[in-house]
């Protein structure tokens, strides 16, 4: 059996699972305390099944500690960022599109050295052994023990992160260090923004990490433990330790997964309703849609392999206003099950509205009996507005797409939808994240620049997908299982040598 739990800004659901099949789930408010929340979590789906802790083969847990961290600028540590690109790039020099709120969470402490590849592996100049000890000299005199190091192209040669990674390890072996090339993509300020954010979130990334332990050991269950990736995957608890950053947007990726095991569909348009917010997603061939856009966390772009997430102010918690014409973004949030209208409060929201309506059945009917039919109704239709034109925006041609909906806030949609061909609200709906987090699979992903005027397509094709396959098998997956989920292959135009930037991603079951 495996246990999945999300922990959520608001909610953190579990769920045990014996297989595909949900023996028991569990939704509760999200505590302060990550280890608390997590055996209460834990606590409640063995007592609510009688299981043992033996009985436990894996723990698979998804937090949004990482995103929110960034969000609200706390706890990220001083951090040094070493680029290798002169004498070319300085023209932008790092952080030069943060937020100066950011900036100066992680200290400002930028650095630009000789260095770094063009696009076909071929340097742009040599590094500069005394350059980049004055760098390390002053980054140990300032005690920043969290650095990220990028270079020009480094995914076309990443040899220069690394040289200039152990030198740093010489003068500074506690260093915690994030090397651009493993965490983003093709893109030198998006690939550097993301290793600066991963190596500030260290330090937070180790207590999460020994939070988690702590909760399993005292509940006696000693199996592996896994946290959710933003692509649908899952990292060991050694990874998260390393590339924390790699857990943002992790939450509605869950939820997407969860979906397509909930409802049977590998290909839809899902609907993740909130307290505050809903999250409007494409299933692709059972995993998430990824952006081919630059990503903002916390007002900083980036370039990882995010889910296309269309974020909307609509959720449970939504604050209704002018006459029922204007829904959020404004909410209680959490707080819904204190001050909304049928939970005893003095706040009309959108929950409220549904009951009223008649389209569920939550808290006290009676409190609402009250409310004008016109209101009810002008909030009706504009929550289905509002999650029809987001479906609108999101499915991939015009035709109608099969929508699901998941979340605590699923209960909000009882109409048709112009967009839907069909409307699926499957059972345990409301746990669909834990769902997910639970059956979610290991992932390997290789990005190459490839000439193919020096290796024929089939070779490149075939070196990156075994490549791909070692990545995730290294990483716990059944190598029987294995399967390629995405081949991306882009020409890179006005380049030499019929260069193409190659893509590849495999998935399989985890090897227990």
């Amino acid at each position: 059996m495996r246990i999945g739990i999300d922990v959520g800004g608001t909610h953190t659901d579990a769920v045990l699972m014996d297989g595909i099949n949900i023996v028991s789930s569990h939704k509760a408010l999200t505590s302060s305390d990550v280890r608390q929340g997590i055996i209460e979590a834990l606590d409640a789906v063995m007592t609510a099944a009688q299981v043992e802790p033996a009985t436990i083969e894996a723990v698979m847990i998804g937090t949004t500690h990482f995103t929110n961290a960034v969000i609200e600028r706390k706890e990220l540590t001083e951090t040094a960022i070493v680029r290798a690109c002169l004498p070319t790039g300085s023209g932008l020099p790092p952080m030069c599109d943060w937020p100066d709120d950011i900036a100066a969470a992680v200290g400002n402490h930028a650095y630009m050295v000789s260095g770094g590849h063009l696009y076909n592996g071929k340097p742009i100049a040599a590094l500069n052994d005394s350059e980049i000890d004055s760098v390390i000299g002053d980054i140990a005199a300032k005690k920043v023990n969290d650095i990220a190091i990028a270079a020009a192209f480094s995914p076309a040669n990443a040899d220069h992160e690394i040289s200039i990674a152990k030198k740093i390890r010489e003068k500074i072996p506690a260093a915690n260090i994030s090397l651009s090339h493993e965490i983003g993509r093709l893109g030198i300020l998006e690939r550097e923004n993301a290793a600066l954010l991963n190596a500030s979130l260290g330090n937070l990334a180790d207590r999460v990490v020994s939070n988690m332990r702590t909760a399993l050991a005292e509940r006696h269950i000693d199996c592996p433990f896994y946290v959710s990736q933003n692509d649908g995957t899952l990292m060991s608890a050694d990874y998260i330790a390393r590339y924390p950053a790699l857990t943002f947007s992790s939450g509605p990726t869950n939820s997407l997964r969860g979906a397509a095991i909930l409802s049977g569909i590998d290909n839809a348009i899902v609907v993740d309703i909130g307290g505050t917010t809903s999250d409007v997603g494409v299933l692709a061939d059972g995993f998430p849609r990824e952006s081919n856009s630059h990503i903002d966390v916390g007002g900083v772009r980036t370039n990882f392999r995010m889910p296309d997430i269309l974020p909307i102010g609509l959720g449970g918690g939504s604050l209704v206003q002018d006459s029922g014409n204007t829904l959020g973004p404004r909410s209680v949030g959490h707080r819904l099950v204190t001050e909304g209208l049928v939970f005893g409060g003095d706040t009309l929201t959108a929950t409220d509205v549904a009951v009223a309506s008649g389209s569920c059945e939550v808290g006290d009917k009676g409190r609402v009996s009250h409310l004008e039919n016109e209101i009810v109704e002008n909030a009706m239709q504009s929550m289905h507005a509002m999650i029809d034109d987001a479906v609108d925006k999101m499915r991939p041609s015009e035709e109608p797409v099969p929508v699901i909906l998941v979340g605590g806030g699923a209960i909000l949609v009882s109409r048709e939808l112009k967009t839907a061909s069909q409307i699926i609200q499957p059972k345990h709906a409301g746990v669909a994240n834990a769902i997910g987090a639970a059956i979610a699979q290991i992932g390997g992903e290789v990005e190459h620049i490839v000439s193919y005027s020096k290796i024929e397509r089939e070779k490149a094709l075939s070196a990156a997908t075994k490549e791909a396959e070692e990545k995730a098998v290294a990483a716990g997956a059944d190598e029987n299982t294995l399967r390629v989920l995405d081949v991306e292959e882009t020409t890179m135009s006005y380049m030499d040598d019929d260069a193409a930037r190659l893509r590849v991603k495999v998935v399989g079951d985890l090897s227990l």
